[in-house]
């Protein structure tokens, strides 16, 4: 424990007060772009006039554009987590730089990540975007700066996430960059109980009875396929799964620099070729996690999905020149608000509190991207009577 404390705190207090950098000048360009933020109408009024100032020669256009290089300035610091301090392995055939929907199974408690880093490979990290639980946007820095950044959060209940997910997919139709819009259908992360759920309703529905993926809920991906169609062109569809002989990676395994291996199977589709109809494209949907179970199974037996294009590019060196740029940043920061601003007793005792703060933030968000924190299996099984 002391020794994941030495590790946690000073990268914690990177990440934050480097998000916390980025949140700003993301809070100044989302009121330009009249993004809702509940504030005293006394505060908004001075704020709105502030953000005039600052930003009123930009379009909207512009305002992503920014917006996509501050994100990835952040997003690189969890990508560096990922590749050198815990210098996790990866294989898989590299995708292209394009609008494109990615679906993907739920194995992992990183899968959020391994796809950021699959959009890093393919320069797609700053305006890589998800469908994702709502109460997401509510988790410190990382869950502010993806609402700054369009990710579109959902209730996980159809009736309250229709009209918000068809809104949020109808405002990337004019979306400057490629971008990336990760779906994950199967709603919450793989776990045995849930896999347990998932075959009892696929036998009593008469459906193919899955051994490495849940059922997905189709509504979803219907919706985004409808939306998305006449301007995005791909469809990426990735299966990830870790080998037997590998310990599964989690956040506070990385941060412990415990390495691990993580394989992934990429099959682009176009998506004039799916089908035009609603029930089509949500059979469509069943048929690839169909395929993609009998994929996993595959690998399970093999290790190894096959593919001989698949292969292990290496480290890039961006994401260790930001995390050393953030690190120069803040450190000549604290010499200096330290050399001008000498402590009292009560100013030390602040910064101890402030220290403990920083470990309470970084515990929730290790915490929040564990699978025991996910959708319990009673309440799986009402979405999938729902889906």
């Amino acid at each position: 424990m002391a020794v994941a404390a030495v590790v946690v705190l000073p990268i914690g207090l990177l990440f934050l007060l480097s998000g916390l950098i980025v949140n700003l000048i993301q809070g100044i360009r989302a009121y330009k772009n009249n993004r809702h933020i509940n504030l005293t109408h006394f505060t908004y009024l001075e704020y709105q006039a502030l953000v005039n100032i600052l930003v009123r020669p930009l379009s909207k256009s512009s305002h992503r554009r920014i917006n996509r290089v501050l994100a990835e300035l952040l997003w690189l610091e969890v990508v560096w987590l990922f590749d050198w301090w815990a210098n996790i392995k990866h294989q898989y055939a590299s995708p292209g730089k394009e609008h494109a929907l990615v679906i993907c199974n739920h194995k992992s408690d990183i899968d959020w990540l391994v796809g950021w880093v699959l959009a890093q490979r393919s320069g797609c990290l700053g305006s890589a975007l998800a469908i994702v639980k709502k109460s997401t946007k509510y988790l410190p820095v990382i869950g502010w700066s993806m609402w700054f950044s369009e990710y579109i959060f959902l209730d996980r209940s159809w009736t309250k996430d229709e009209n918000r997910l068809k809104s949020g997919l109808q405002q990337l139709c004019d979306f400057p960059q490629p971008f990336w819009l990760a779906l994950l259908p199967e709603g919450t992360r793989f776990t045995r109980a849930k896999l347990v759920a998932a075959q009892e309703y696929a036998a009593s529905a008469g459906l193919p009875v899955p051994r490495n993926v849940l059922i997905p809920r189709t509504k979803g991906f219907v919706a985004a396929v409808s939306h998305l169609h006449s301007f995005v062109p791909a469809i990426y569809n990735i299966s990830v799964d870790i080998p037997k002989s590998e310990s599964p990676p989690t956040m506070l395994r990385m941060f412990r620099r415990q390495s691990s291996v993580v394989h992934m199977h990429i099959k682009r589709h176009l998506m004039e070729e799916l089908p035009e109809t609603e029930s089509g494209i949500a059979q469509w949907c069943r048929d690839v996690f169909v395929e993609k179970d009998a994929l996993l199974e595959l690998h399970a037996a093999r290790g190894t999905f096959g593919d001989k294009e698949c292969q292990d590019i290496g480290r890039p060196k961006k994401s260790l020149f930001v995390v050393i740029s953030w690190s120069c940043l803040l450190i000549f920061g604290a010499v200096v608000f330290f050399r001008w601003c000498p402590f009292s007793s009560r100013e030390k005792a602040l910064c101890a509190v402030l220290l403990a703060l920083v470990m309470i933030l970084m515990q929730i968000l290790i915490m929040s991207s564990q699978s025991e924190n996910s959708t319990p299996t009673d309440a799986l099984n009402q979405t999938l009577l729902q889906k």
